[in-house]
């Protein structure tokens, strides 16, 4: 390995591993990573899974791909002989910009463990340019700009393959571009990423993520979701998903006419898992593509519901796509009679209007399309799919119980401890052996040390190291001076009322109108928030005007600082997690129950050793279940409770605001002097108006079973012992979480891969 960067040094820069600069050398660790990936075995066999998404939000893939290909310990130990320390040099890496939330690190996390258990199984998506967009704080406020990552030397390989998209009035060409994906001491899959050949990065202003949505031509691979808050935005979101997966079917196609595969049988050989809504087109473009050749429409209809499966991720009514006919009609006119066919097949079926394709109101509902045109649909978690069967989907689940599975989430455990926590894998391989890097299962043999206090007293040490290696992050990052000593309670993930981070607002200012009157907690405490709210999410986006107003507010008070901060990790993504995610102390993890399908955020604190504040919502019970209530704090109403209320309409945030003192109190603190002189008046009385007058999402009915179970939390903390008793069964529990089992399942009972 040495030789070969020294050759690659010389041959790019005429330099040496001695002499080089640190952006040089991180261009030859890439290059030479990049081809020792492609030098792997491809995972092959005679049935292909093809796993297309809008998002996969795969972080900085150096270190990981490393770790894959057995290669992590060599480099770290040439490069510290030539005085350079590798995770500086991962630093400089750009993430890619290719998602947003869990749905699109899950993606990632599926294709590292598709390609570690030697399953034979590519992502296909889209080569955003600059991705959803770089968060910045200006004026206590979100600022989009672009956020380009595509350098010159790059993970990204081009391919040979170009395929011709039609939309209404004009034809673009899509390109293809390649991502190795090395699974851990295996062989290697691909994620197919397709650009359009005419992309053009200039339409968007150098500071904002501004352009003309109807250039379609030039915009069509530029962001992830696009602002839809108007037509044109939503139409450019309907030529993006037909472009992804028309380019897609047309690869799919294309592959299995190269090995001759008879395609009345494409089911034998390929399963295509939709992954959201998102991709539901590629349904009825096959059907379209197959009739191109030859295909009768019932055979083609036969043939491509046999061989598509659908993961539903959410039980958001919003989140479920449904496209104006119209739309449809001006974006991709030729995929109409075939959609119209498919819901005319369903109305002959079944006189129920909720099940149908069309409604009364001409929009298209992909779920739908997938349910009914797919052979398995699968939730996420086991709570959120029994919601789906019992409500949510039940009308669907009456007709098609066969269908219906669970498929409980997980993480590539490997980037979420071997890379992101090196000092606690290494430990756990001194008590445990190596076995779980690759069966996670085996963490489970830290139950052995269950009360031994040298093991419960390094796990304290370990943590300690990863606040202070978080310390010097954010002061490096942010200018913030944070305290390794205090508890440290974190929420990270996407700005969404349904997560209700105003909630944990609210709880700061509690906290810190407690302090102010005096009761001062036992040891400080550091809140800490990352998220992003999308550009046309005005309250997602008043709740972080909330937080960066609570932070100002709380860093000036000199009565309330030492005691008691609030602060908000700035363009939070893959590599800020991997630095905040070893440091906490509390997992934060509390949505509306029956809201979240799963998470996977609470399962990478969990492995890292972090204490889950959560309700009883998505993964959150399945991690109770196998860690025991005594090592986990659920509070607040059960997800049936909720499901009820929202049934009778019988929650009204107001009455709960005119009845509570207390939290009354902590409302109007929004719009109080002290906020008021810091922050907007417009978004923080909008943000009030919200709360108080609608409430959508039950923030009030939970919030002071909260302020009690986290004040809890904090007291408990301070018998350390008892703390690291819990961490360590967390940690031993947490292997059940492994991506690596989630796609043994998918395959034993959905894919059937060979």
């Amino acid at each position: 390995m040495e030789k070969k960067l020294e050759a690659l040094l010389e041959e790019k820069f005429q330099k040496n591993l001695d002499n080089c600069t640190k952006e040089e050398l991180f261009e030859a660790l890439l290059i030479f990573t990049r081809e020792a990936a492609e030098k792997l075995p491809a995972n092959t066999g005679n049935k292909k899974l093809y796993y297309i998404s809008a998002e996969f939000l795969i972080g900085k893939l150096l270190s990981n791909n490393l770790i894959n290909l057995g290669l992590y310990e060599e480099a770290e130990q040439i490069l510290k002989k030539h005085g350079y320390e590798l995770c500086d040099i991962e630093e400089l890496e750009q993430e890619p910009s290719l998602g947003n939330g869990g749905l699109g690190r899950l993606a990632a996390c599926f294709l590292d463990s598709i390609a570690t258990l030697g399953l034979p199984g590519d992502g296909i998506g889209l080569n955003y340019h600059f991705g959803l967009f770089r968060q910045k704080f200006r004026n206590h406020k979100q600022k989009e700009v672009k956020n380009p990552w595509i350098t010159k030397e790059s993970w990204l390989m081009r391919q040979p393959e170009s395929f011709q998209v039609q939309f209404k009035d004009f034809e673009v060409e899509s390109v293809l571009y390649d991502i190795a994906v090395p699974g851990y001491e295996s062989g290697c899959g691909r994620l197919h990423l397709f650009d359009v050949k005419s992309v053009d990065e200039s339409i968007v202003s150098e500071d904002s993520i501004d352009f003309d949505k109807e250039e379609i031509r030039k915009n069509l691979t530029l962001f992830l979701y696009p602002d839809d808050s108007d037509d044109a935005g939503r139409k450019l979101r309907i030529y993006q998903q037909y472009f992804m997966v028309s380019s897609g079917a047309q690869l799919i196609l294309r592959e299995c006419e190269q090995k001759g595969y008879d395609l009345h049988k494409l089911h034998e050989h390929v399963v295509i898992q939709i992954n959201d809504t998102h991709p539901s087109m590629v349904i009825p473009e096959l059907i379209r593509l197959l009739k191109e050749r030859g295909f009768s429409m019932d055979e083609a209809i036969d043939t491509v519901s046999r061989t598509c499966a659908y993961t539903n991720h959410t039980i958001l009514a919003e989140a479920l796509e449904k496209w104006p006919m119209e739309y449809l009609e001006e974006v991709v006119p030729h995929l109409v009679p075939v959609i119209q066919e498919l819901d005319k097949r369903v109305r002959s079926r079944y006189e129920d209007e909720s099940v149908y394709i069309i409604d009364k109101d001409e929009r298209v509902h992909m779920a739908h399309m997938d349910i009914h045109y797919g052979f398995s649909v699968n939730g996420v978690a086991a709570l959120h799919t029994e919601i789906l069967k019992e409500s949510e989907l039940k009308n669907f689940y009456d007709i098609y119980p066969e269908k219906f599975n669970n498929k409980t989430n997980g993480i590539t455990f490997r980037r979420w401890l071997l890379h992101c926590n090196r000092q606690l894998s290494a430990y756990l391989e001194t008590l445990i052996g190596s076995g779980f890097k690759k069966d996670a299962a085996e963490l489970e043999k830290l139950l052995a040390f269950k009360g031994d206090e040298n093991v419960l007293q390094k796990l304290a040490e370990i943590k300690l190291e990863k606040k202070l290696e978080f310390k010097k992050f954010m002061k490096e990052t942010q200018d913030i001076e944070l305290d390794e000593n205090s508890i440290i309670d974190v929420q990270v993930k996407r700005l969404h009322e349904y997560k209700r981070q105003q909630m944990n607002a609210l709880y700061a200012i509690y906290k810190y109108l407690d302090i102010k009157a005096g009761n001062k907690p036992k040891r400080p405490i550091t809140m800490i928030f990352g998220a992003k709210a999308a550009p046309a999410y005005v309250i997602a986006k008043d709740i972080i005007h909330l937080i960066l107003c609570l932070q100002e507010l709380i860093e000036k008070d000199p009565d309330v600082r030492p005691y008691f901060r609030v602060l908000m990790i700035e363009n939070y993504n893959v590599s800020k997690a991997a630095k905040v995610i070893p440091a906490a102390d509390i997992s934060e993890q509390i949505s509306l129950a029956s809201k979240e399908a799963s998470g996977t955020g609470n399962m990478k604190f969990m492995l890292n050793g972090a204490l889950t504040l959560g309700t009883e919502d998505g993964a959150n019970v399945e991690i109770r279940d196998l860690v025991g209530e005594e090592n986990i704090y659920i509070f607040g109403k059960k997800p049936q409770e909720v499901i009820d209320l929202y049934a009778s309409e019988g929650y009204c945030a107001k009455d709960i605001y005119g009845q509570d003192k207390m939290i009354h109190t902590l409302v109007d603190f929004i719009t109080g002097d002290e906020l008021l002189e810091i922050g907007d008046e417009k978004s923080l009385t909008r943000l009030h108006k919200e709360l108080v007058g609608k409430d959508w999402f039950m923030t009030l009915l939970d919030t002071r079973e909260y302020i009690r179970t986290k004040e809890q939390v904090y007291a408990d903390y301070e018998n350390q012992k008892e703390w690291n008793e819990k961490v360590l069964m967390n940690i031993a529990k947490a292997g059940f979480f492994s991506s690596d089992r989630t796609i043994k399942q998918y395959n034993e009972e959905i894919w059937h891969l060979k």
